[in-house]
């Protein structure tokens, strides 16, 4: 093995053993990270049209700080009463949803001789309904209640900040005291590489970051105005779990559909209001929203993206899925490198030698 195979092995069995290790006490600083990686783009433009570096991080970074603080402040209020809410009508709501579904039992029982096959069927769909709303109910009082413990909110609003703006402002230099620390043989294919790996994770994290944004807004806003109970919850979940590819949506949608039939029953007016909402904000993400914030040229298949996320959250947790998409993004361009360099080789090209 190459020494430098051997140091790129020794950095990434150090950098998953930080996360391992470390996990609560880095988080600030990959939330951090990933903030001002985010904003770097608005900060270069307004630098270019002639102010300091330091006074355009400034600005920006508490720009940023101020509404995401505005908007919690606005948000966390209803978002409460509504998981507390849902969270009080699970009982009633698995009652409803077993009564509507008793009567389609009902209609196969003709057809079934034996009084102990249709109880279980009976048992059955009521367990189905109550499984899906307490796993529902379940991640909604874990990301309420020990969400905030999890993520250690008094070291995110004091470094997270901190951290992002002087990552943002001294951006420029780091890239360049890193680039002098490359070797000289190999910095030309590291830089294409790096370059390569930026414009993936540019396109993907903060094109689809912006996507999850606009949908949860869109959900939130539509669902409730239609009154559909909990319908902030429902679209901010929808919205959130929209960077892993169909999740979000089938997830919104079951929830959506669930919450729709205890409410309405079988209705069918508002529960085509329903699923044409969430047809119109298909419709919006996959022709308007992704093509244009993300693009066709980022080159992460779906599954590498789930598969990537679940691996991060399973090994370090919620920094896990912090680092999972730029990890993914970085292992892409990697491996399309060295397909790339084994298909112009001899092994392949069967040359002989």
């Amino acid at each position: 093995m190459s020494d430098r195979w051997r140091i790129a092995l020794v950095l990434l069995v150090a950098f998953g053993l930080v996360l391992y290790f470390l996990g609560s006490v880095v988080l600030p600083f990959v939330a951090g990270t990933l903030v001002a990686y985010f904003l770097d783009p608005v900060v270069d433009r307004i630098e270019r049209a002639g102010l300091s570096r330091t006074l355009a991080t400034t600005l920006v970074t508490v720009l940023f700080f101020v509404v995401v603080g505005v908007a919690l402040a606005l948000a966390i209020p209803a978002l409460h009463h509504q998981i507390v809410g849902l969270m009080e009508t699970v009982p009633k709501t698995i009652e409803r949803l077993r009564d509507l579904a008793a009567p389609w039992i009902e209609r196969f029982a003709d057809d079934l001789a034996d009084e102990a096959v249709l109880a279980k069927l009976r048992e059955a769909a009521g367990g189905m309904a109550q499984n899906l709303l307490s796993w529902v109910t379940q991640l909604l009082a874990s990301i309420w209640s020990g969400g905030l413990a999890l993520l250690n909110l008094l070291s995110l609003v004091v470094i997270t900040p901190v951290v992002a703006f002087y990552l943002l402002r001294d951006y420029d230099r780091l890239v360049h005291e890193i680039d002098h620390m490359l070797p000289r043989r190999e910095a030309p294919t590291i830089r294409k590489l790096a370059k390569d790996m930026d414009a993936v994770m540019a396109g993907f994290i903060r094109g689809q970051a912006l996507v999850c944004l606009t949908l949860a807004v869109f959900y939130a806003v539509t669902l409730s105005f239609v009154g559909l109970h909990f319908g902030m919850v429902v679209g901010l979940v929808t919205g959130a779990l929209a960077f892993i590819p169909y999740v979000g949506a089938l997830t919104g949608f079951t929830l959506a559909l669930g919450i729709g039939l205890a409410q309405y029953g079988v209705a069918l007016e508002p529960l085509l209001i329903v699923c044409a909402i969430f047809g119109v904000g298909q419709l919006f993400e996959n022709f308007v929203l992704t093509p244009r914030l993300v693009g066709d040229k980022v080159g992460l298949h779906p599954v590498w993206v789930m598969f990537a996320l679940m691996a991060g959250g399973a090994m370090f947790g919620f920094v896990g899925v912090l680092v999972a998409l730029p990890v993914a993004a970085v292992g892409a361009v990697l491996v399309r490198h060295w397909i790339q360099r084994y298909k112009g080789s001899a092994f392949y090209g069967g040359a002989d030698g």
